[in-house]
């Protein structure tokens, strides 16, 4: 390559990167794919090594990839805070150089090998862990803060909200060292991950892309109980060898488990390149069933002055290298494209595809997000579309195969109508999905509020998608309002259903009557305001009136409410429609002020994280809110700082045998009810049937 030629590939190498690593880092919302990153940044490596009179202390070949000031922009979640303090690391925190090549793997061994000169040495080798790092400051065997990695020499400091994740222990136990840092990684299971991108859609937001992404935009929330009920976990995996006096890395670790730390145990030391390479293939496979995304295998130098010998370079230790899994791909037929319009009527665009086998699953359909990431495709019907999943949970079309497309296929052309009720569509400036403007007239929209309010997180009455269809096709329900005037009579004179049904909805209806403020304000369905956004404003203004006559300036004083949601509740409660179905609600007996928030019952569990196990006399979901009732902390699993293990029946044999490794006591129902006061009651709310959602109408005509 000529020289100038060269340098127009690096300046543009430069700025991909540099634009791709704030999505990353920043913005949690990536357009590339880790492997396409990772080819780039290779190829800059070698036009740097070939051209180095075009070196710069700035470029990303040795600049740490920085999550530092992450603004609260389109791409971040609502409730994300701006403006962490900024603390400097003791040590470096810097990043690992990577490689999808086995024969790297082998010269990286082999530069080890020379460098030490005949020293003999091993490897730790360790999953990679698909989550955002942390950095965690112990001083007396407490936890005194934790920072981000940051820019590599500082990081945001989240110790308030590190502190709410379960797993992570406030005091340490047995000989740890007096003051002394631990470095890991925060992770979503892929249980939490799923909860929490199923609440962002029922709330028309943009799902998280994978696990990674959710647990970094978690980390950096306002709120720290918010932080807390994103059922994030810890895992730690490196010691800095500059503050400890073991011999190895393995032995650090090892040290760590014993003081409460969590720490992987899926660690093994090999001691030559082909103990790596089974090591390797072994988690190839056996990945795929572990309950949190991971996306490599780490190396590592074990004995630690091995690692002191070695050193760094600008970027990356040169006694480590990570080995990276390709994301599992798979190419199938793209049949058709759906457009679904959602509760706020957001149009979305939805690829139908030929059934294909990816990652454990069947996948027929993906989502296309929206006009914009369609023309970025240059997607069309018939074509032979890459689908992939890897560490993403969400199926992706990443490209389509040009040598599949049909000469004669046209561009897919996005609907200037809805596809529901036929209103011409809008798009604000600042948004990249089309809207459909016709709010109450739309069916689809007008049925996905229905079942919106109806939802369990919501005000919790029981009828799903069946019965809101039911009741629409009946001209029963066109606004929330409605519900509460359907007669048993009419529900009986519906298709399917008994006697028994009728009166286990109406008493659905009466018993969402006690349901607080801030749920009910959620059940509303006002544009961009989610469930914690509605705790925030019900708790701020205490009743429906004052927040009815509330201006974008007042609503802009509480923490998470930034202007787009400021002016959707304004907007809101500026149409008569509204304010008169919220008029028939409070006739119907809703709670429209503060008298219905939750309280606690007593604090005789005040300061205690404890983890449930087994079946009890209640549901689990019951036992949870009765432990938060009485002002503990339900954990989800054990760890240093979990005061004790509640064992019903049949409790897990892998939690108990972690309470007796940590001696970490195990109280029964019977002992735990006996640490409640007695004239408090011993159940939080009615243990009514869970369900997991509104049930179908099949479930109701059961009885």
């Amino acid at each position: 390559m000529e020289e100038q030629a060269a340098k127009i590939r690096i300046d543009e190498l430069r700025e991909i990167l540099r634009e791709n690593s704030r999505r990353y880092y920043v913005d949690n919302a990536p357009t590339m794919s880790d492997y396409e990153f990772d080819t780039l940044m290779h190829e800059l490596e070698r036009l740097e090594a070939d051209f180095p009179q075009f070196d710069s202390p700035d470029s990303p070949t040795r600049r740490v990839g920085s999550d530092l000031d992450a603004p609260v922009g389109a791409n971040a979640e609502a409730g994300t805070r701006q403006g962490f303090i900024q603390r400097p690391h003791r040590y470096p925190m810097l990043s690992l150089g990577n490689t999808y090549s086995i024969s790297e793997i082998e010269d990286f061994a082999a530069r080890a090998d020379k460098a030490l000169d005949g020293t003999s040495f091993s490897y730790s080798c360790e999953l990679k862990f698909d989550g955002t790092a942390i950095c965690l400051n112990y001083r007396d065997g407490k936890l005194v803060q934790a920072l981000t990695r940051g820019d590599g020499v500082q990081g945001d400091d989240v110790t308030d909200n590190v502190r709410r994740i379960a797993g992570i222990p406030q005091q340490l136990h047995g000989d740890y060292p007096a003051d002394f840092e631990i470095r890991g990684e925060i992770l979503m299971p892929y249980a939490s991950f799923d909860a929490l991108n199923r609440e962002r859609e029922a709330q028309e937001e943009a799902p998280f892309a994978n696990p990674r992404n959710a647990a970094s935009g978690s980390l950096k929330l306002i709120d720290p109980e918010e932080v807390a009920r994103r059922g994030l976990i810890c895992t730690l995996y490196h010691i800095p060898a500059e503050s400890v006096t073991f011999e190895s890395h393995s032995q650090a670790l090892d040290a760590a488990a014993s003081w409460g730390l969590p720490v992987s145990d899926e660690r093994r030391i090999c001691h030559d390149i082909d103990g790596i390479k089974d090591y390797i293939d072994h988690w190839d496979s056996a990945r795929k069933f572990l309950p949190y995304a991971t996306d490599g295998i780490v190396i590592k130098i074990n004995e630690l002055a091995c690692q002191r010998a070695l050193g760094y370079t600008a970027k990356s230790p040169r006694w480590a290298v990570a080995y990276k899994f390709k994301a599992e791909q798979a190419c199938t037929e793209l049949l058709s494209i759906d457009y679904q319009v959602g509760r706020t009527g957001a149009v979305t665009p939805v690829a139908n595809l030929a059934p294909v086998q990816l990652s454990g699953t069947v996948v027929k359909r993906a989502t296309l997000n929206n006009a914009d990431q369609m023309a970025l495709l240059d997607i069309r019907v018939g074509d032979w579309v890459f689908v992939e999943k890897g560490g993403e949970i969400i199926p992706k079309i990443t490209g389509i195969d040009p040598a599949h497309r049909a000469k004669d296929a046209q561009p897919p052309v996005f609907p200037s109508v809805c596809p529901d009720c036929g209103t011409p569509l809008v798009k604000a400036e600042a948004e990249a999905k089309w809207f459909c403007p016709n709010q109450d007239g739309c069916p689809m929209q007008i049925k996905g509020r229905l079942l919106h309010f109806v939802s369990r997180k919501a005000m919790d009455i029981l009828a799903g998608d069946m019965t809101v269809e039911q009741f629409y096709a009946a001209g029963l329900a066109r606004t929330p309002a409605d519900l509460y005037d359907i007669s048993k009579y009419q529900l009986l004179s519906l298709e399917g259903w008994q006697d028994k049904a009728a009166e286990r909805f109406l008493a659905s209806l009466e018993a969402s009557k006690q349901v607080p403020f801030e749920r009910v304000l959620f059940a509303l369905g006002i544009r961009y305001v989610g469930e914690t956004t509605a705790k925030g404003i019900a708790r701020h203004f205490g009743d429906i009136d004052t927040l009815a006559a509330a201006t974008q300036e007042q609503l802009l004083e509480i923490d998470d409410v930034g202007e787009v949601i400021a002016r959707s509740v304004v907007d809101f409660f500026a149409k008569p429609e509204h304010l008169e179905m919220v008029a028939r609600l409070r006739a119907a007996g809703l709670r429209f002020d503060g008298a219905g928030q939750e309280s606690a019952l007593s604090d005789a569990l005040a300061g205690k994280t404890i983890v449930i196990s087994g079946n009890f006399s209640i549901s689990r979901e019951r036992m949870k809110e009765l432990i938060t009732a009485h002002g503990g902390k339900a954990g989800s699993s054990v760890s240093g700082s979990t005061a004790f293990l509640l064992a019903g029946s049949k409790p897990g044999p892998e939690k108990l045998k972690k309470c007796e490794k940590l001696g970490i006591p195990v109280v029964s129902e019977e002992e735990f009810r006996a640490m409640l006061p007695e004239e408090i009651p011993d159940q939080v709310g009615d243990d009514k049937q869970e369900t997991g959602g509104a049930p179908a109408i099949e479930e109701l005509t059961l009885f």
